[in-house]
């Protein structure tokens, strides 16, 4: 799946890390020589890093042994440990594992790859076909401590809407198309024995994604700001978003009020998962996929119906439009934008300044963005998950357990968009069945996402790098704000009071510093913009 929670990841992508998770090697192989220590971050689902076949091409073409340190959870506070004690590995593999914040105030931890380019002549041809890429590679200081990728194929939005249309046939209801309708059907999907097992007590009317702590992400109901006419990227991120080339942020914003008011509503009747707030991701996936044929759940988000309710249950629903907020309003609904995010994934390789093994570490960084390496790195090793046809022809083949859906096994078979990935535009890939059904389940969803002006509603942080002061002032800021707004989501959508409490809510938000990030964010957005203009 595109980045499965990213999200994530953005979301909630920095939570599915774990340092202590190793493969088993022994550590102090790492250093010099020619062995490298690299620590790579990987979703829970993905096995072991010696399953994977291309680890033994990556290590050939490197002239490199590699000792793996294999993290699935946990990573922010593992990693403020070992940046605090600078003890980083040879090599960081993994999207994101070390952001910009982390670079601005640790980047002396890591190697200055500008002056190393000629000795990467993938990563150098990568820049000079994508410049942008270069770009956002490049610290204001002119550094470039980490490389991103593309990844080319993902479709312009993650999260996609679906709704059980068994059920609705079964109770002789059309799909809704307003907030008033969809509470309707939902309380029909509760009491009416939906799925027609007997038991009218076991349909879960609504469920989405858990929302974290850092914020809001894929497959959550963020994207119901887009009723509203709310344009988001990614999910939905802290908040920030730009409408009509104006920076502000959903957190304060009445639109999210709004939205939070409907889902305590469908709450208090019961017609959201009661684990909806203490659900993980796992139980999110597994439940959805119901038993055998009866299905479990009514209506929810996800990358397609495959992924979400499994290949057994996927035909039973309907992917669908967003929802207007009320009837026969006139402000156009959005969507979440993700293809920035998705198709230029930022920081994907990062060196350890202080390696003992330098051209060697150099030697994997350039050989991960192999045009063979890079698609197997993405889509699993020659042979299982993908042929080779010819040099510029690639099929990716179906799961060969039989058994799994295609995203699923992606993910469990290699580190897919985790890894440092450069996917060529002059090749041809006859893609995988979950991301032509992506994009065939992102048709509804069009209509809405054709309402975003990409140079006005939509932030292109992805390309933006700010100075470390500016970046410490937004953290620093943004923790307290979310220690803030995070319990206050799960308390009004599960206890209600968002009436009483809101006006007070949206000033101690303001006096956490919300006003001063806005800014920040405005000054370098409308820098951006004028450049390119």
């Amino acid at each position: 799946m595109a980045s499965r929670t990213r999200l994530w990841c953005a979301v909630t992508l920095a939570s599915v890390l774990a340092l202590s998770a190793c493969s088993g090697a022994d550590e102090s192989e790492g250093g010099g020589g020619n062995t490298l220590r690299i620590l790579v971050s990987k979703h829970p689902l993905t096995g072991p890093m010696k399953d994977m076949g291309w680890v033994a091409e990556l290590e050939k073409k490197a002239n490199v042994k590699i000792t793996w340190e294999e993290v699935s959870a946990d990573w922010d506070q593992k990693k403020a440990a070992m940046l605090a004690a600078g003890d980083v590995p040879d090599l960081i593999v993994g999207t994101n594992a070390i952001n910009s914040t982390d670079l601005a105030t640790f980047g002396t931890l890591f190697e200055d790859l500008k002056d190393d380019l000629d000795k990467l002549p993938n990563v150098k041809a990568l820049f000079q076909a994508k410049p942008q890429l270069q770009a956002m590679a490049t610290q204001p200081g002119g550094e470039i401590y980490t490389v991103p990728g593309y990844k080319r194929f993902w479709p312009e939005t993650v999260p996609h809407q679906y709704i059980n249309k068994d059920w609705l046939k079964n109770l002789g209801l059309k799909t809704p198309t307003t907030w008033d309708e969809l509470y309707d059907v939902l309380v029909a999907f509760k009491e009416k024995d939906a799925n027609g097992n007997g038991d009218a007590n076991d349909e879960i009317p609504m469920d989405w994604s858990p929302v974290g702590t850092t914020g809001f992400g894929y497959f959550q109901p963020s994207v119901l700001l887009g009723s509203l006419g709310l344009p988001i990227a990614a999910g939905g991120g802290q908040g920030y978003f730009v409408e009509d080339g104006k920076v502000g942020n959903f957190l304060v914003d009445e639109r999210y009020r709004q939205v939070l008011e409907f889902l305590h509503k469908c709450y208090a009747a019961g017609l959201v998962s009661k684990d909806v707030m203490t659900q993980d991701y796992s139980a999110y996936q597994s439940v959805a996929r119901g038993k055998g044929d009866v299905a479990k759940v009514g209506f929810s988000w996800g990358w397609t119906a495959s992924d979400r309710f499994g290949a057994q249950l996927a035909g039973q629903y309907e992917a669908t439009a967003p929802l207007l907020a009320e009837a026969g309003q006139s402000t156009p609904v959005t969507w979440t934008y993700d293809s920035y995010a998705e198709n230029f994934p930022a920081n994907q390789i990062a060196m350890s300044a202080a390696t003992e093994n330098k051209e060697a570490a150099l030697r994997v960084i350039d050989a991960f963005y192999d045009q063979d390496l890079s698609i197997q790195v993405l889509f699993g090793e020659f042979g299982q998950n993908i042929t080779k046809v010819s040099d510029k022809e690639y099929k990716v083949l179906p799961p060969a357990d039989g058994k799994s859906d295609p995203s699923t096994w992606k993910w469990t078979t290699t580190i897919a968009d985790n890894g440092p990935t450069w996917i060529r535009d002059d090749i041809e890939v006859d893609l995988p069945t979950d991301l032509q059904e992506a994009v065939d389940q992102a048709e509804p969803l069009m209509p809405a996402l054709k309402n975003m002006d990409l140079k006005q509603d939509v932030y292109p942080g992805q390309f933006i790098q700010m100075t470390a002061e500016d970046l410490n002032t937004l953290a620093l800021s943004n923790q307290t704000i979310l220690n803030i707004t995070q319990p206050k989501f799960a308390q009004w959508i599960t206890k209600g009071g968002i009436a009483e409490q809101w006006d007070a809510y949206v000033k101690q938000v303001n006096d956490s510093g919300l006003p001063a990030n806005v800014s920040i964010f405005q000054r370098y957005y409308d820098k951006y913009a004028a450049q390119h203009s």
